[in-house]
This record gives C-alpha cells, sequence and structure tokens, in this order.
C-alpha cells in the first residue's frame, strides 16, 4: 500500500497533462501519414505523458525527490522489520508444530485456553524456563501484556497528558496512533527508554535517590522528540492526507454514513481495559457493547437538528429526484458540465441528512440502555450513575466511544498537534512518570519486571469501596482507579477457571460470589419482574 500511495501520487502529479484531461487545450491527434483522425474525445493515453517528460518533470522538482527520498529511507526501514518479522513468525510456526503439536492447518480450532494448557504442560516436561518450575496463566499473560499493562495503569491513574481543557470545546481527549508510538518509544523499546531490553527495568531507574536526574534525562529526551517530530511534520502529515483519501473518499462516496458510525477510541480502549486482558479478549468484550453504545448514543436527539435535517434532505432530493427523471428521459444529460458532480454531492447532502433524523419509534430509555453498556464494557464512572440522561454524561461517553469522522480528523491532526505535546505537555509529567515506574514495578522470577497493578493483588492495590475493612492496605496513591483491580482480578478468574489466586485475592472472590448467590436468591423471578415493567419488557424485546 505504501509503494502504491507513493507511485501513484507522484504519477498523478508529475506524470498526468490535465489541460488535455479537462479538454482546456485542443489535442492536436496527428498520425503517420499525415491524416487527422475523427474524433473529438479525448481517451486516458492522451492525457498520460511520455516516460521521459515525466523523468524529467520528477527532477525538475525538488521538493518532490525530497519526498521521493524520504519515503525510499521509510520504505527500506519497514522492509527490514518485516523480514525480522517473518523470521520471528517462522519460529513461533516452528514452535507451535514441533513444541505444542499443532499443525497449521489446524491452528484455527484451538482456542487460547487450550493453546495456554499445552504451554503449561509442556513447562513441566522440558523447563522451557529455566528459573521456575511451574508456569502459570497469570505467567503468560505477564510475558506477552508486559508494556500494555503499564499503559493501562498509567491512563487509569491519570498520568499521560491526554486529557486537556479548551476554550469552546471544554474537556476533551486526544491520544492518536502517532501519539502512542511516540509515547512507547520513549518509554518501552526506544534508544535511552527506561527499560534496557524486553524484560527488565535499566538499574537506575528502580534507585530513589536517581530520580530527578533520570526525570531530567526523560524530559530532555521528550523534547528532542517533539522537535524530530516537528521536523518531519511536513512529510508525515502528507502521507496522512494522502492515505486517508485513498482510503475512504470510495467508501464516503458509496456509503456516506459511514461517517457518522461510531467506534470504540484509542483511549477508550485503554480506559476500559482490564489489567492482563489479551486483545482478542478486548475486542470480543468490546463488540459485545457496540450495539448498545450505539443505541445510547443515538437515543440522544436534537429537536431542531431533527428539523433542519428533514427540510435539508426534503429539498436536496427533489433537486435530485428530477435530476434523475432527466436523466432517464435523456441520456445526453449527462454530457451538461458538472451533472455527475451535482448529483453525487445532492446523493452525499440527502444520506448526511438521514442521519441525522431519529427513528420515531424509538423508546427514550437511557438508564437501561447505559446498564446494558456497563454490562459489556464494565467501567463506568460514578457520577454517571443515575444521570445516563444528561447531555454531559453523553459527551464524556463519546470520549470513548466516538465518530469515525472524529477518529480521522484526529488522526489528520496528529502530525501537528504531537509535537507540541511532547514539548510542552509531557516534560512536566516527567518525574511522576518516573516515580510510577519505579514505585510499581515488581520483579517476578522467570518473568521479569512488571507492572504490580498486573499482579491483581487487592491488598496492595485493592479499593476500600469494593471491599471489606481489613482487606486492603493500598493507600489512595496505590489504589486502582474505578475498581480495576477488582474488575480485572474477577474478569482473569473468569477467562482463566483452572488458575490459582494469592490467598487475599482468593478471599475476595469467595466472599463476591457468596454475594451474588445471596442476590440471586433474593431477588424476584424474571417473569415477575418482565410483567411487572412494561419498559423492561420493550427493552429486552
Amino acid at each position: 500500500q505504501f509503494l502504491f500511495v507513493v507511485t501513484f501520487t507522484t504519477f498523478l502529479l508529475c506524470c498526468v497533462e490535465y489541460d488535455v484531461l479537462f479538454a482546456n487545450r485542443p489535442l492536436n491527434h496527428s498520425h503517420a501519414g499525415g491524416a487527422t483522425p475523427d474524433r473529438s474525445k479525448v481517451t486516458l493515453p492522451d492525457a498520460v505523458l511520455p516516460a521521459p517528460q515525466c523523468a524529467q518533470r520528477i527532477h525538475a522538482s525538488g521538493w518532490i525527490i525530497f519526498l521521493l527520498v524520504m519515503a525510499a529511507v521509510f520504505w527500506l526501514y519497514r522492509l527490514v522489520k518485516v523480514l525480522c518479522s517473518l523470521l520471528s513468525y517462522w519460529e513461533i510456526r516452528t514452535f507451535y508444530i514441533k513444541a505444542l503439536n499443532i499443525p497449521s492447518e489446524g491452528l484455527c480450532n484451538y482456542s487460547w485456553q487450550e493453546v495456554q494448557a499445552r504451554l503449561i504442560s509442556l513447562q513441566r516436561r522440558q523447563q522451557m524456563c529455566v528459573h521456575k518450575r511451574e508456569l502459570t496463566e497469570l505467567d503468560i499473560y505477564h510475558r506477552i501484556l508486559r508494556f500494555k499493562n503499564y499503559t493501562v495503569a498509567m491512563v487509569n491513574k491519570s498520568l499521560l497528558p491526554v486529557r486537556f481543557h479548551l476554550p469552546l470545546l471544554g474537556s476533551v481527549v486526544f491520544l492518536t496512533q502517532g501519539l502512542k508510538y511516540n509515547l512507547e518509544l520513549l518509554l518501552f523499546w526506544g534508544p535511552g527508554s527506561l527499560f534496557q531490553n524486553k524484560w527488565s527495568l535499566r538499574p537506575q531507574c528502580k534507585r530513589a535517590g536517581a530520580r530527578r536526574e533520570l526525570a531530567q534525562r526523560l524530559a530532555r529526551a521528550m523534547v528532542l522528540l517533539g522537535l524530530a517530530n516537528l521536523l518531519l511534520c511536513p512529510c508525515v502529515l502528507v502521507w496522512q492526507l494522502l492515505y486517508a483519501f485513498f482510503s475512504y473518499a470510495e467508501v464516503i462516496k458509496r456509503e456516506p454514513s459511514s461517517l457518522g458510525a461510531r467506534r470504540w477510541s484509542l483511549y477508550g480502549r485503554h480506559y476500559l481495559r482490564h489489567f492482563n486482558e489479551l486483545n482478542h479478549e478486548l475486542q470480543a468484550r468490546l463488540s459485545r457493547g457496540y450495539k448498545p453504545a450505539t443505541k445510547y448514543m443515538n437515543s440522544f436527539t436534537s429537536p431542531l437538528l431533527t428539523v433542519l435535517a428533514k427540510n435539508v434532505g426534503f429539498f436536496a432530493g427533489s433537486i435530485l429526484a428530477v435530476l434523475i427523471v432527466l436523466t432517464v428521459y435523456d441520456e445526453d444529460v449527462l454530457t451538461v458540465q458538472h451533472i455527475l458532480t451535482a448529483i453525487t454531492l445532492l446523493g452525499l447532502v440527502v444520506t448526511l441528512a438521514r442521519s441525522f433524523i431519529p427513528d420515531e419509534h424509538t423508546v427514550w430509555c437511557p438508564e437501561q440502555l447505559l446498564q446494558r453498556v456497563l454490562a459489556h464494557v464494565h467501567y463506568m464512572p460514578d457520577h454517571w450513575q443515575g444521570n445516563a440522561s444528561r447531555s454531559e454524561t453523553r459527551s464524556e461517553m463519546a470520549q470513548l466511544f466516538q465518530y469515525k469522522a472524529v477518529f480521522i480528523l484526529e488522526e489528520l491532526l496528529s502530525p501537528i498537534l504531537t509535537p507540541f505535546i511532547l514539548i510542552f505537555a509531557l516534560p512536566a509529567r516527567a518525574l511522576d512518570i518516573v516515580d510510577f515506574f519505579r514505585n510499581f514495578t515488581v520483579e517476578v522470577v522467570g518473568v521479569g519486571d512488571i507492572c504490580s497493578f498486573a499482579q491483581l493483588d487487592v491488598r496492595n492495590h485493592g479499593n476500600p469501596q469494593w471491599l471489606s475493612a481489613g482487606q486492603t492496605e493500598a493507600s489512595v496513591y496505590q489504589q486502582a482507579e474505578n475498581g480495576k483491580t477488582e474488575l480485572s482480578l474477577m474478569h482473569f478468574a473468569i477467562t482463566n477457571p483452572r488458575w490459582q489466586p494469592p490467598p487475599p485475592s482468593e478471599l475476595f472472590l469467595s466472599q463476591l460470589k457468596e454475594k451474588v448467590q445471596q442476590d440471586a436468591a433474593a431477588a424476584p423471578p424474571a417473569q415477575r419482574i418482565l410483567a411487572e415493567g412494561p419498559l423492561g419488557t420493550s427493552l429486552l424485546s
């Protein structure tokens, strides 16, 4: 795709004669015999310049040469990465076939739990990890999700500068793929990062006496990386614009309402992610919550916007209908200049207007809809409870569940805004980040350095609101917000029923099971609930 975008864009810029293509200049059709063919229409080959002339245009533009050189360097870097990845993938394939006895053609028939069970069994037989005899499910998750758990914990503790208060817009969240890539480069795997390799922090990161020196060094690295992003901003911005155009232009023309579809934002994926939750587990959970979340967000309508959309749709649809009838009556109408453009734009306007008109049969029940969302996403700020119908709750939900158009806009703005976040906002958090890695890193034998939140230890990181008295010793600084430790523990125990949790966590789970059983025994039968609640009947139907 990268090669195609670069090659095709260069061809469009330097190898097409647009005056001929748009018929702004008459084309002299000449043949060897001197006879002029009897044709007035311009064909595509007529508008394409010969190869020597095309090459001459490329050589004459310094900017195009510079961008092509940058693209070539980036492509070679990607090529090396792909080759290294292929070697790793080949090793993984060999390991699955020879060690786990899972053939490639049968891999799709195995669940992750079956693969994990074979891995644990293999450790008992062959002692792959030499530092410990038994591998647990938690050890495997720690190895896979080492850096992800740190990122989830930093988002949970509001350590990363991704929330900003802007005039007119209020509170906004900005976390894009470009900003995330730079953060991972700084903290995990870049040159001079806090991790010296894939499994251990640098020794100075664990010493309290070196915290200020380390923070100054990290802040300096943030500023330098921000300046590098600023320098590369034109190249990255051009690439983002071209890639977005080639990716979404046809989709928008065919289905304009796709811009009004929603998706879980990158910030939402980190905010809603449990500790020790694999990518496929997170994706499955958020996919189950997609329809309830869409229904909740669509339940908010503006009467003024609805009236406006109906009128705009009516006017645009009327003009479009007339143009279509004229085209059916006489196809020569299509030869009129810009008639196809008008039909396409009117179709876009009609489709967009319809997306703002709510379904007249929708039942207004935001509290029940938000509870259905919570049943799948598991996290909800306390102040949302009982306030599902408020616009503030919807605005905060929109930060987690954003429009696709907003996602595209954020990614396009990312090359411009990311350098300023790295230079001005992030260095102020350098000392807090260094302290976070020192205070919340533990070394596990056979696994390496991991985020202590990922141990799912309710005694050290539990929230008193979720636990009985005396079950946690965590201070406010040590607690995970929104009950993430407890919810992550419940999720991991359900996903891995053979896992043996530590005693404090096991006590919490046993008390929780007892409470659930008591509530289930005391609850009225489902038939009576539905019979007494017509709104519940309407919702569940």
